[in-house]
């Protein structure tokens, strides 16, 4: 009885298991569950770095997707950093760029210095009056070239009548006693009659009467009508430069009327730092260009005080005036030679430029096609050539379109900052 129970328990397990194993196979699964069982850890894995790899995969997708992005810049002219950009050869034919290592050159030493052409005060004048009187004609007027001893103004004056009528009288009684002689009036009477004409002489001379003048006084018949009457001479030849008066005006002693100036040699004023007076003395040649004009010039004098605004000293320069080009208070450019020639970093004016920051700068060539800007100190010009400090020689920097560099590394920036 007990086997048969064993028996038939034997065969309800035996049927259960094949109806586990069935439904097994019909959901996938190996029919082998011992294999199943043992590899199980495996599988787990295996299928764990399937779904890794498959997301790593979407983040590839993703950081290609990124990567075309940031690659599109290329597209628009091609920067690889801020700072730099990237050319093309056909960019780089069409800009004309030309790069070229730096190298030391051969260069003037000079100071270029912002200058300002002023008049030459040694070849002006001003006329003024030396006593209370009053305007009663001009005869030239402000621009007029005038030679020297032309009738400017004539004026009236109260004081000159008087000394004019001291002279008249002085003169008549000198001429008598100097007729009569020695021999008939005293030596006191005599020596008081030449000493009062020539006081009253001296007056008339001081009060601006010229020996001309005073001769066609004494020599008039009809006195009532040229006293208190004398005219204000050109003293020498040049322009009016000024003529701040009316007619009819009364007027003071001092009182400037007319500036006559000589133009065709002018001064030019530039100011420099005391390092950079070293090697400068009167008669040092300079440069002064203008209006796209060249003049030669020489240094005259180097002021000896600071400016206490600007601490800087003044350097006057004399330059021939051509073609009376040259009109005070005109902003020049002065370069003032400071030495024999020397070797030096130079470039040409067009290839240093300023940088947003407001520092100069070149462009440097760091890989081909691959440019980027590089801040330099200015240090002085010779000619149309900058010398410059702070980079090192034999780098290969843009000589020729600089400015279409320094644009499109700009346009980079922009690019950079918005996207």
């Amino acid at each position: 009885m007990k086997h048969n129970l064993i028996y038939l328990s034997m065969i309800a397990a035996l049927a259960i298991g094949s109806s586990s194993t069935y439904l097994s196979a019909s959901e996938g699964h190996d029919h082998n569950t011992a294999d199943s069982d043992m590899n199980s850890g495996f599988s787990m894995s295996a299928d764990e770095h399937a779904e890794d790899s498959h997301d790593h995969g979407n983040e590839k997708d993703e950081h290609g997707d990124h990567d075309e992005k940031a690659g599109g810049h290329g597209e628009h002219g091609g920067h690889e950093e801020e700072g730099g950009v990237e050319l093309s050869k056909q960019q780089l034919a069409a800009a004309g760029i030309i790069v070229e290592p730096l190298i030391m050159k051969s260069v003037a030493s000079y100071i270029t210095a912002p200058g300002e052409v002023l008049f030459n005060a040694y070849r002006s004048k001003k006329i003024t009056p030396r006593i209370s009187a009053q305007i009663m004609k001009r005869h030239k007027r402000l621009g007029q070239h005038v030679k020297k001893g032309q009738n400017l103004v004539s004026l009236s004056s109260v004081e000159m009548a008087q000394a004019q009528g001291e002279l008249i009288v002085a003169d008549r009684e000198w001429q008598r006693v100097k007729k009569l002689g020695k021999k008939v009036v005293s030596d006191r009477r005599f020596v008081e009659s030449q000493i009062a004409r020539q006081q009253a002489y001296a007056k008339v001379l001081a009060f601006g009467m010229t020996k001309s003048q005073i001769k066609q006084l004494l020599k008039g018949k009809d006195i009532s009508k040229a006293i208190g009457q004398f005219d204000l001479l050109a003293t020498q030849s040049g322009t009016i430069t000024n003529d701040n008066f009316v007619e009819g005006e009364i007027i003071e002693p001092g009182k400037v009327l007319f500036e006559i100036t000589d133009e065709s040699t002018m001064w030019v004023e530039a100011r420099l730092t005391p390092n950079m007076i070293h090697g400068i003395t009167p008669g040092t040649d300079a440069t002064i260009l203008a209006n796209s004009q060249r003049y030669n010039a020489k240094v005259t004098q180097i002021h000896h005080q600071l400016d206490e605004a600007t601490r800087t000293i003044a350097v006057r320069m004399e330059v021939k005036n051509i073609n009376d080009a040259l009109h005070p208070g005109l902003f020049v450019e002065a370069r003032i030679h400071s030495g024999a020639d020397r070797p030096a970093l130079a470039l040409p004016e067009n290839a240093v430029l300023r940088s947003p920051d407001g520092d100069w700068a070149v462009f440097v060539e760091e890989e081909p096609g691959h440019f980027k800007a590089q801040e330099v100190e200015v240090v002085g010009k010779s000619g149309n050539l900058v010398i410059i400090e702070g980079i090192e020689i034999n780098t290969p920097v843009v000589t020729k379109g600089a400015f279409f560099v320094q644009s499109e590394i700009a346009k980079s920036g922009f690019e950079v900052h918005n996207h």
